[in-house]
């Protein structure tokens, strides 16, 4: 194998993790955001609060676009 087809290979590789889990990070991430902005404004403390909100998100995109990742991995 050649030096460049091994480089090509782990870029696919590599944006293939990256689109895979983008959709849940997203989710994560934004969930993340509106329940600390709920938490500023209501003056609640509480660090446990954002796990299940955050939680039913991404499992929630993950069903929803578990055709589309498995789709990608062109198994």
């Amino acid at each position: 194998m050649e030096p460049s087809q091994i480089a090509t290979l782990m870029e696919n590789a590599i944006l293939t993790v990256f689109f895979m889990s983008a959709p849940m990070l997203l989710i994560g991430l934004a969930v993340g955001v509106i329940v600390s902005i709920f938490q500023a404004v209501t003056q609640i403390n509480e660090v446990t609060l954002v796990f299940i909100p955050k939680m039913l998100g991404v499992g929630f995109v993950a069903w929803l676009a578990g055709p589309w990742i498995f789709g990608r991995l062109e198994l």
